[in-house]
C-alpha cells in the first residue's frame, strides 16, 4: 500500500441546509473530486484510492453528515484516525436557526433528524451533535448571509490552486447591533472611532465612500490602530501557516457596520495586502441594512 502522507483531502460537513451541495458543486468546478453522503468509515479508503490513482484524482472531498445515521456517530473516530496518517483538512458550514427554516421551508422538505416533531426540533438536535466536530474544524464558513453565488465564489478564492499557495484572509465589517460573525477568528471594534452617523452630510454615504473614509481614517487614533493591528498580525499569520491554518477571518465592527467598520476593513485589507504569502478579500456583512 502506497504511503497516503502525502495525498490530502477536505472533508466537508456542517448543518444540514448550509450549503453543503453548493460548496460540492463549487468544489467539482475547481476539478476536485467530490463525493457526496460518504460513510466516515470509507474515508481512509477515499485517500488510499487518491493515492493509488497517481493523477487522476489529485484533490479529493468528501461530504460527510447526519444523513449517515449510525454511521455519522463514528466520524470523529475516523477523522483522528485519518490525521495521524494523512493531510485532512475538515470544513464545516453554519448558518443560524433562522436561516435554516427559511431555506428548509423554501424547498419544502424535512429535516433529516425531525421526526415526528418540528423543523427547529431537528435543527437543535443536529446542532448539539455538531458542537463537538464544530469546535475541530479548520475552516468555519457561516452562510446565513449568503445565497448560492455568493458561497460558490468564497469556496473557489479559497480553494482555487492560486488560493493554496497563499494564506487567505477576509476581512469582514459588520454592525454589533445584528451580532457578532459566528465565523470571525478575530475581532476589531472601531466603535473607538466618532461616527459618522452624526455627520449630516455623511449619514447617507457609506466607508465606501470617500468623505466617510476621509473622516473616519482623519480621526486621532485610526492609522495608528490600523498599523498596529497589521504588525500584531505579522506572527499570527505565521503561525497559522505552521499550524497548517490556511484562512482566517478577521471582523471589523461597529454600530451598524456602515461607517467606521468598512472604512477600517478597507484600509486594513489594503494593508494586509502588502504581506508576502497573503491573499486578503475584503466583504462587508452588514452594508446596506436598514
Amino acid at each position: 500500500m502506497n504511503d497516503i502522507a502525502s495525498r490530502e483531502m477536505l472533508v466537508i460537513t456542517g448543518m444540514s441546509g448550509a450549503g453543503r451541495s453548493t460548496v460540492g458543486n463549487a468544489l467539482e468546478d475547481l476539478g476536485w473530486y467530490v463525493v457526496d453522503n460518504l460513510p466516515p468509515q470509507m474515508l481512509r479508503p477515499m485517500v488510499e484510492l487518491s493515492e493509488n490513482s497517481g493523477d487522476t484524482i489529485p484533490k479529493v472531498a468528501a461530504i460527510v453528515d447526519v444523513r449517515g445515521g449510525k454511521l455519522f456517530a463514528d466520524v470523529q473516530t475516523a477523522l483522528q484516525a485519518l490525521r495521524n496518517n494523512a493531510s485532512v483538512r475538515v470544513l464545516f458550514l453554519d448558518a443560524t436557526d433562522a436561516a435554516l427554516v427559511r431555506r428548509f421551508e423554501q424547498v419544502r422538505r424535512p429535516h433529516p433528524l425531525q421526526g415526528d416533531g418540528t423543523l427547529l426540533d431537528g435543527i437543535t438536535l443536529e446542532r448539539s451533535r455538531m458542537v463537538e466536530l464544530r469546535s475541530q474544524s479548520d475552516i468555519v464558513i457561516d452562510t446565513s448571509d449568503l445565497n448560492i453565488h455568493q458561497l460558490a465564489t468564497a469556496i473557489g478564492e479559497q480553494f482555487s490552486d492560486d488560493a493554496s499557495k497563499a494564506t487567505r484572509v477576509t476581512v469582514m465589517s459588520f454592525g454589533f447591533k445584528y451580532g457578532l460573525p459566528s465565523d470571525a477568528d478575530l475581532v476589531a471594534d472601531a466603535r473607538f472611532l466618532p461616527n459618522p452617523f452624526w455627520v449630516p452630510d455623511l449619514r447617507a454615504q457609506s466607508g465606501l465612500d470617500e468623505p466617510v473614509r476621509e473622516y473616519v481614517l482623519g480621526r486621532t487614533g485610526a492609522h495608528e490602530f490600523i498599523d498596529a493591528y497589521v504588525a500584531a498580525m505579522v506572527p499570527v499569520l505565521d503561525g497559522y501557516r505552521r499550524e497548517n491554518k490556511r484562512h482566517a477571518t478577521i471582523a471589523v465592527g461597529c454600530t451598524g457596520g456602515r461607517h467606521r467598520s468598512v472604512a477600517v476593513a478597507e484600509e486594513l485589507g489594503r494593508r494586509l495586502r502588502e504581506l508576502p504569502g497573503v491573499s486578503v478579500n475584503v466583504r462587508h456583512r452588514d452594508l446596506g441594512r436598514e
